[in-house]
């Protein structure tokens, strides 16, 4: 059986090595990456499960490396750091990211974590599910991918961006409540300032007029939204 791959992108070494070390004793294989401006080549040559990441990394921080990988995989990414705010952990889960684990931390937590996520993502019932798609007229949201289909492109989306699409599409024409958003898009609605959801909404929008998609998103004043389904498109 296949071990799991876990990489870690932690510049303090000391707390770099005693992860991999606990993880190493329950049988995962592991990396730590050593070349912080080349982190997405070290993810492509080790090709993990699932990546554990710190925030604050030289060069460039743990969430601009969480949207570069997020442009190509949909692994589990467990943002491990010492910023405990509200703001640094839905900017993290904002940015791509699945949870968010602060320092210092007990280990049988980040054990915890990383078995239920690895569960979802590859488990059992997960390999058993085939690919998803949702079709509406001729636009085609591969779900797995992260991926919309038109006639003429295969559009690139991040997780949230995906996640909308997902709720919106597979609902239209009906209108889909700003608190099942919020309930899908975020673990905890707690932390998440309302014009967080506005924001994701704009950027969902901004992406379908940059590929000419003549559908759009429309806003139900009190209600929530919903996917219209243009006439070229139907």
């Amino acid at each position: 059986m296949e071990k799991h791959r876990i990489l870690i992108v932690e510049d303090d070494l000391k707390i770099a090595s005693m992860l991999a070390q606990t993880l190493r004793k329950y049988h995962y294989e592991v990396a730590t990456v050593e070349a912080f401006d080349k982190i997405v080549e070290e993810f492509n040559a080790f090709d993990p499960h699932l990546v554990l990441l710190d925030i604050n990394l030289p060069s460039y921080d743990g969430y601009y490396w969480c949207r570069q990988l997020r442009q190509f995989t949909t692994v589990p990414i467990i943002y491990i750091s010492a910023r405990s705010g509200e703001m640094d952990q839905i900017f993290a889960l904002e940015n791509g990211g699945d949870d968010f684990i602060t320092k210092p931390f007990h280990y049988e937590i980040v054990l915890a974590k990383i078995k239920s996520h690895l569960r979802r993502s590859y488990g059992e019932y997960a390999a058993k599910q085939e690919e998803r798609i949702i079709k509406i007229g001729q636009l085609h949201l591969f779900l797995e991918r992260m991926e919309l289909h038109t006639k003429e492109d295969e559009i690139p989306l991040q997780k949230k961006e995906c996640v909308i699409l997902e709720l919106l599409m597979g609902e239209a024409p009906r209108v889909v409540s700003r608190e099942k958003l919020l309930e899908e898009l975020w673990d905890d609605q707690a932390f998440v300032d309302e014009n967080t959801l506005n924001v994701n909404m704009t950027r969902v929008r901004k992406k379908l007029a940059d590929y000419h998609i003549k559908s759009t998103i429309e806003t139900v004043r009190g209600a929530g939204y919903r996917f219209v389904l243009s006439a070229e498109e139907a």
